[in-house]
């Protein structure tokens, strides 16, 4: 999904004060990494992803990893942090998703 620049502008102001949910480790990235990254999304829609000092990849590779394996949107890399969005599969859970698609 394609998000404008206000759009992304909202969700990286909305992701401001968060804390990351999520770390990335030694183990890298991997397929059940990004299953529970979606079921996450599916409740919170947005979340924060940090990667930690020992891991082996980069926010490009993570971002890069997260297009082409889902179709989760990466609103903004910023040092060692992710910051992902995806509309949640449940309409209960869709306030921010709302918004954003309001703008």
């Amino acid at each position: 999904m394609e998000l404008t620049g206000k759009q992304k502008r909202f969700l990286r102001a909305s992701a401001n004060r968060m804390r990351p949910i999520f770390e990335i480790g030694k183990n890298g990235l991997s397929k059940v990494w990004l299953d529970e990254i979606s079921k996450a999304l599916d409740s919170r829609e947005l979340i924060k992803v940090n990667i930690l000092q020992n891991a082996s990849v980069t926010p490009s590779d993570v971002a890069e990893f997260v297009m082409s394996h889902s179709d989760i949107t990466v609103v903004q890399k910023l040092g060692k942090t992710v910051v992902l969005f995806k509309q949640s599969s449940n309409e209960d859970n869709r306030a921010l998703s709302s918004r954003v698609f309001s703008i």
